[in-house]
């Protein structure tokens, strides 16, 4: 059993949340200045260059990303022989998440209540965290920022099981038109096919962890990836909606097996500055 001391957890999601909070995935950056090359709008070419010149003075000055800081969320594989000493992993995190909002003095927008009181928590706590087990000596975090206006234009669909691959090609275009400008484009969009209700959400979401040049390993998914790609960037939405060809720089989808009744789907929808960390332990 390998024992790992609370602190050194605690060091580490706060060194992960500083870092993104302040500097663009180099991907991202790159797929960025790329669009900005090609872009045949000179108005998009204009927002572009804006967005790249913000991630720019962000890690220069050390002045978040985006204003929305976010609502941390956490993908926690935890290895079966491994010990975390001093406190639960919950407890690390949030303890974590509460310094480095602090320190950094990044945005708290977390309110207790969802629907009556909702009084500022004024730490951006708690943290969204998904565990699972898994074999090994390791801890694993995936580490999110996740702005609140690429999240409330996220969809989950229950389509029925004969549903063919246009019709959710479509889905995910209406999805991004009816959203225009609201998450921020050029987005990410992760998908999550299959599964239940909630198995396809948390795909959808943990599909924006795949490296943004990844395509999937299966091929006719892969084919997927990039029709759904090219549909949302022929519809013209653009750069914050103000129309070009980048309304998106990636799509992934995951999968699971689902019942024979049903074909659930999510699309996640995340914004340019696609704030995010992977970090083992």
């Amino acid at each position: 059993m390998r024992v790992i001391p609370a602190q050194v957890v605690y060091d580490r999601v706060i060194e992960a949340i500083s870092q993104i909070s302040y500097f663009l995935d180099p991907e991202v950056y790159s797929a960025l200045a790329t669009a900005r090359r090609t872009e045949q709008s000179k108005l998009s070419r204009d927002v572009l260059q804006a967005l790249l010149d913000n991630a720019d003075v962000a890690s220069k000055q050390q002045i978040p990303l985006c204003q929305d800081t976010g609502t941390v969320v956490v993908f926690a594989s935890f290895g079966s022989d491994v010990f975390v000493e001093g406190s639960s992993l919950e407890e690390i995190i949030n303890a974590a998440v509460a310094k480095s909002y602090a320190d950094n003095y990044l945005r708290a927008s977390i309110v207790e209540d969802p629907l009556y009181e909702r009084v500022n928590t004024r730490n951006n706590c708690p943290a969204i965290i998904h565990f699972d087990q898994v074999p090994g000596d390791k801890i694993s975090l995936h580490i999110a920022q996740k702005g609140g206006g690429a999240e409330n234009m996220s969809v989950l669909s229950m389509l029925k099981p004969g549903t063919e691959e246009a019709e959710i090609v479509e889905l995910v275009r209406q999805t991004v038109c009816g959203a225009g400008g609201k998450p921020c484009p050029p987005l990410i969009i992760g998908i999550g096919i299959g599964g239940n209700f909630e198995t396809c959400a948390l795909l959808a979401k943990k599909a924006l962890f795949v490296p943004v040049e990844q395509p999937n390993r299966d091929p006719q998914y892969a084919e997927l990836e990039s029709k759904i790609l090219k549909t949302v960037n022929d519809s013209n939405v653009g750069p914050q909606g103000l129309g070009g060809a980048t309304t998106a720089l990636a799509v992934h989808i995951l999968t699971a097996p689902c019942h024979i009744a049903s074909l659930p789907v999510a699309i996640n929808l995340q914004c340019h500055s696609h704030r995010h960390a992977h970090i083992v332990i």
